[in-house]
């Protein structure tokens, strides 16, 4: 059980590129120290090694979790430029740790038959990394790995920024943004010049896709939306996936996707599009049938349509759903506003695993939208497990997707585990979509505090194999779609709860559509893929082809979303791993009761060993320990065939 630690002392705004700075600066220094102390002592028991290893990786891990945080949310450009410098300065460090051949001996050289099981977990992994980074090369091979590394960071880091501060912008007539919702057009005011302008930031992009009337201005947002970062990141996704071959190679390896994946759940790369093709088969009828639908409904309005396109797809599912399944999106929404929301999931979270948040008044927040937490085990006098910050709504330089970000890892007796849920929600009313993305991104900052009561930092938080880490977040998705729970927070202003029979409609509305949204999650999945084996001459093309094979909606000309794909300097070739871990996550919540989404027994037993172990076991391992028997395939089967 973790105590009651000293959480992390934040600066004020103002005050955070000098603290940002300096936390750099101490805490490279000390690893510099403590490497040296390795090195002068050379210990040949494998529990002392270990210990100075496990030192030096709490320093580099703090400052790297400090500074990626800061990069993509803080509101001061100075100091989100200072944390990209700070992760560049760990990279080097880290890239030169891995590759230093003394250091690789004094651990190859230990003697660990006597290690306890995590233990020797951890020299395993350590010795397994020291080869990936090359170690035994020569030395130009790794005066080349260490300049690739450098400037892959460097490369990611422009990459992310393009897409993060390219937010383009159409202006229209109020007449074209007919259908929207009047709480958003309340916040969209008319301009001197008579136009209202619209972002391709999520908060307008979602509604304007989803209920505008007016085709003309759903097709402008979205080719927007689809060219942001473009043409800058076409050259920098091609030195990525260029540098990553080569690296791969130089230690090796025949594609960047069999290096990446030998450390995940999958094994080899070839593995991935068997796996591709695999969900890409089975989602396949479902997902022309419901294309179909939508399809007869678009040419009730355009008889010469010949397809769906994307600008058509949200807006006429949402048409299908209203009109044959009886669901209203606008209707739904009013059930879920923001402050409630964000009470809710906090008492739905807390009820099921046994956990109290406490509001953190001692926090230094960085925007006034930000709230802070402390984490408390069963009741309010429990001991702190650790402290999460919700930054949920846009602003200007901020991450534009939904994210968990770690603060700080959580080391047992040492640091509290620390995070941040980083999302783009608006601060009205919320889409039920939205509801759902905030309780999967919350399943990350669970993860992350759960299993942050760890003895070696290589294991806190969320640390699993990479293809198991979205199953949990998957998993905890179920919660906002069971009619019990959501009647618990999810109500209209005037204090009306979500009716019963309404969710029942909604869950068989979101059924409608999920085969050809496989089917688009194969496509993103196969460029991830492709892009790192093939290395096409061509970005945009090779977008065309791979839509034209697994997504069921055509290309949007003009576009480049290969751009905008921040996915691709993340998640690089293994875009997949959402799929597989849904596969798992399904399988996962077949051992919950439906009927009694808060028996203690299963969430109590799901917590602790799924969850609270952080990746001190492979994720195989602890599934199999938490079901009792092998994840299977069926439940992932059978929710396609519902």
């Amino acid at each position: 059980m973790i105590d009651s630690l000293a959480p992390l002392s934040l600066p004020t705004v103002d005050a955070a590129e000098p603290w940002l700075a300096g936390k750099a600066r101490s805490g490279l220094a000390r690893a510099a120290d403590l490497v040296a102390t390795l090195k002068q002592q050379r210990p040949r028991d494998a529990e002392t090694a270990l210990e100075l290893w496990n030192e030096i990786s709490i320093e580099l891990a703090n400052v790297a979790a400090a500074a990626s945080f800061f990069s993509e949310a803080h509101p001061l450009e100075a100091v989100r430029t200072r944390g990209e410098q700070a992760m560049q300065d760990v990279q080097k460090v880290t890239t030169d740790l891995g590759l230093d051949r003394d250091l690789y001996d004094i651990f190859a050289a230990v003697d660990g038959s006597a290690l306890d099981a995590e233990a020797r977990r951890l020299l395993d992994k350590t010795l397994l990394d020291f080869r990936r980074a090359g170690v035994d090369q020569d030395e130009a091979t790794r005066a080349r790995i260490r300049a690739i590394n450098e400037r892959l960071l460097v490369v990611g880091q422009e990459f992310s920024k393009n897409i993060r501060d390219d937010v383009k912008t159409i202006s229209v007539t109020s007449a074209e943004l007919d259908g929207l919702p009047q709480d958003w057009l309340d916040v969209h005011p008319v301009g001197a010049d008579g136009l209202i302008t619209v972002t391709t930031d999520y908060p307008d992009l979602v509604p304007v896709v989803t209920f505008c009337t007016v085709r003309e201005t759903r097709h402008a947002l979205r080719v927007a939306f689809l060219n942001r970062a473009w043409p800058a990141n076409d050259a920098l996704l091609r030195e990525l996936v260029d540098l990553r071959h080569e690296l791969a190679g130089l230690v090796g390896y025949a594609s960047w996707a069999d290096y990446d994946a030998e450390v995940k759940m999958i094994g080899q790369g070839s593995a991935i599009p068997e796996f591709i093709d695999r969900i890409s088969a089975a989602a396949q009828e479902s997902g022309e049938r419901d294309l179909g639908v939508l399809l007869e409904r678009l040419r009730q309005d355009d008889p010469e349509a010949s397809a769906v396109s994307t600008p058509d797809a949200a807006f006429y599912e949402e048409v299908v759903r209203r009109e044959q399944l009886d669901v209203d999106a606008q209707l739904v929404r009013t059930f879920f506003d923001f402050t409630q929301v964000r009470q809710g999931l906090l008492d739905v979270t807390g009820r099921l695993f046994g956990l109290t948040y406490l509001p953190a008044t001692d926090a230094t927040l960085w925007d006034g939208d930000v709230a802070a937490y402390d984490v408390h085990e069963g009741d309010a006098a429990g001991p702190r497990l650790g402290r999460i910050y919700l930054d949920l709504h846009p602003r200007e330089g901020k991450y534009k997707h939904a994210a968990q970000f770690d603060l700080r890892p959580g080391v047992a007796g040492r640091q509290l585990p620390e995070g941040v849920l980083v999302c783009n929600f608006p601060r009205g009313f919320m889409e039920h979509d939205q509801v759902v993305t905030l309780f999967h991104e919350f399943g990350h900052l669970l993860h992350h505090v759960l299993g942050g009561d760890q003895r070696w930092v290589r294991f806190s938080g969320v640390v699993t194999e990479w293809d198991f880490v979205e199953a949990p977040s998957q998993m905890l998705e179920e919660w906002a779609w069971d009619a019990d729970v959501l009647r618990t927070f999810a109500r209209t202003l005037g204090g009306e709860p979500i009716p019963a029979d309404l969710v029942a409609k909604m869950r068989t509305a979101d059924n409608f559509g999920k085969g050809y949204r496989e089917r688009t999650q194969m496509f993103y999945a196969a460029m991830s893929y492709a892009f790192h084996t093939e290395r096409p001459a061509d970005f945009t093309e090779a977008t065309r082809a791979l839509q034209a094979k697994y997504s069921l909606f055509p290309y949007l000309p003009d576009t480049h979303f290969a751009a905008s794909f921040g996915h691709l300097e993340g998640y690089s070739s293994a875009y997949y791993t959402y799929a597989w871990s849904l596969v798992i996550a399904k399988d996962l919540f077949s051992a919950f009761d439906r009927d009694d989404m808060f028996a203690v027994d299963v969430a109590a037993r799901y917590r602790d060993r799924i969850l609270r172990p952080g990746g001190s076991r492979d994720a195989a391992d602890l599934v199999e320990d938490f079901l009792g028997r092998p994840y299977t395939f069926d439940a992932y089967a059978a929710y396609l065939a519902e």
